[in-house]
């Protein structure tokens, strides 16, 4: 939690888990084969990204989120990303929410929010936004977003029916 919230470093998170020497390969072997990018994600981008400005909102470590962009080359998608590691603050915090409608200087109510978590959704919908939740697990529901979806092949679709 520590790390995502930008207080220490991705080494400094290694080192107190006990992995003080060699720690690197262990971090790249994780996020390398636990990180995977989903396979239909880069043509819905493409596809979205043509007809939207897209952002990411991520909880990460900053150095993660750094690495993995750069490995998928994700920054072309997006006109802002807003990493927690980065501002050191963290969805479900209001005020991460607030530092990605300034960077992006839109409102709220102009913005589609897709996560997988309900309490990320609670929080946006508080503060304006639409909600679209990605149903990858099952989860108790505690909140009622506005469209579900399980696939990024139904993204599009849900975008235009909750717009």
């Amino acid at each position: 939690m520590r790390a995502s919230l930008g207080k220490i470093s991705s080494r400094e998170f290694w080192h107190e888990l006990g992995f003080v020497n060699g720690y690197e390969q262990i971090e790249r072997e994780y996020l390398d084969t636990c990180l995977t990018l989903d396979g239909e994600f880069i043509s819905i981008a493409e596809e979205l990204g043509a007809e939207y400005d897209l952002a990411v909102l991520s909880i990460d470590v900053k150095e993660w989120g750094k690495y993995l962009r750069e490995k998928y080359n994700l920054d072309r998608f997006f006109r802002e990303v807003v990493i927690s590691g980065e501002v050191k603050c963290r969805k479900p915090d209001y005020g991460i929410y607030d530092i990605l409608f300034s960077r992006l200087n839109v409102n709220p109510q102009d913005c589609v929010f897709i996560d997988d978590r309900y309490k990320n959704l609670k929080t946006a919908s508080e503060k304006g936004l639409k909600t679209i939740r990605f149903c990858r697990e099952p989860q108790e529901k505690t909140f009622e977003p506005d469209a579900e979806i399980n696939s990024f092949t139904q993204l599009k679709e849900a975008v235009r029916y909750i717009w």
